[in-house]
């Protein structure tokens, strides 16, 4: 496809490589990487994947659905949804696991064209309202959309759902996390009257149906029933999936083994997409872990000329000062000493 000189495409470019291709997890870089690909070169002309009601709905172009998310009009209009996915991908696949946050991609994608679609219906009852702002607001029910930017909105109600008591800076106000999606909502259409207000407003409304409503019930148990291995896909997992790629490690059945991957759990990225409080609960858990399972020296048969190494040894202080804080008779002690 011929395209004269593309900036936004360059400082995408510049921004990838500021945060690191190494430091981008597995699906977010795919992800990303697959949208700059079909806007070079599109599976489809724009308005043959762009989403409305005539055509999916009364012209049955069922295909517009999958095709909507994955194309931009411009460079700016691609430049900006991926700078935006790629500060919410890397925080929430951190989390999630790689699996469950293609999962949740691939859900988001198609419930927020549908919801849209949902949205597009109802307005098309308030065409003939007497009220003129009504009117305009109902106008927007013969738009045709495209773009991923009401993925991101979904995106960011479970960013803002995962760290409740955080504030957005918007416009350079503070605002809190529990608002910014819908003052973020208003002030884009403000600023840019070109963009689908119900489209952004689909994006919110699944990402409530995600954090609030049944959606996140319904696709743990869809991914319980399709899951053959017994290794269930499900969003609180994280202990068990690597921070950046997502995939499950594989334990050994020697004890020994077990235990160096129980401890080598507590790492900067298993904790990198955590907040603090988050931090402190998954070390409080580690620890509580540990605490059940042998110790390595008593594990396994001594080694002669074993030396722990140092990271070894402070990880052991870590969790000795733990169990101590935790441990019962200790507290019971330390209660008798201040009485």
């Amino acid at each position: 496809m011929q395209r004269g000189f593309q900036l936004g495409l360059l400082l995408l470019v510049v921004q990838l490589f500021h945060e690191g291709l190494g430091n981008i997890p597995a699906v977010t870089l795919s992800v990303l990487g697959f949208n700059v690909y079909l806007y070079m070169f599109p599976a489809a002309p724009l308005v043959e994947a762009c989403v409305s009601l005539h055509h999916v709905y009364r012209n049955k172009e069922w295909r517009r659905l999958f095709l909507s998310p994955l194309h931009h009009v411009d460079d700016w209009h691609l430049y900006f949804n991926m700078a935006s996915f790629l500060w919410k991908g890397i925080r929430l696949e951190r989390r999630l696991g790689g699996g469950w946050f293609l999962y949740m991609l691939s859900v988001f994608s198609l419930l927020t064209d549908l919801v849209y679609l949902l949205l597009q219906a109802a307005l098309t009852q308030l065409i003939d309202d007497p009220d003129p702002l009504v009117r305009m607001f109902a106008a927007q029910s013969n738009e045709c959309a495209v773009g991923f930017s009401g993925v991101l909105f979904a995106l960011k109600v479970v960013c803002n759902h995962y760290n409740p008591g955080g504030v957005t800076y918007v416009l350079h106000f503070r605002v809190s996390n529990r608002f910014a999606s819908w003052v973020e909502l208003v002030l884009i259409y403000l600023i840019n009257p070109r963009s689908s207000l119900i489209g952004h407003l689909a994006g919110i409304l699944v990402g409530l149906l995600f954090t609030l409503g049944p959606l996140k019930t319904i696709m743990q148990t869809c991914a319980e029933i399709v899951s053959s291995d017994g290794n269930n896909l499900r969003p609180g997992s994280y202990f068990s999936y690597s921070g950046y790629s997502g995939t499950r490690r594989d334990y050994s059945e020697d004890p020994q083994h077990e235990q160096t991957n129980m401890t080598s759990d507590y790492r900067e990225s298993d904790i990198a997409g955590l907040t603090e409080e988050e931090q402190i609960e998954l070390a409080i858990r580690n620890s509580l872990n540990i605490r059940g399972t042998p110790r390595r020296e008593e594990a396994a048969p001594h080694r002669s000329g074993f030396q722990p190494t140092e990271e070894e040894l402070r990880l052991e202080e870590i969790r000795r000062s733990r169990l101590r804080r935790f441990d019962p008779g200790v507290s019971q002690q330390r209660s008798r000493r201040r009485l």
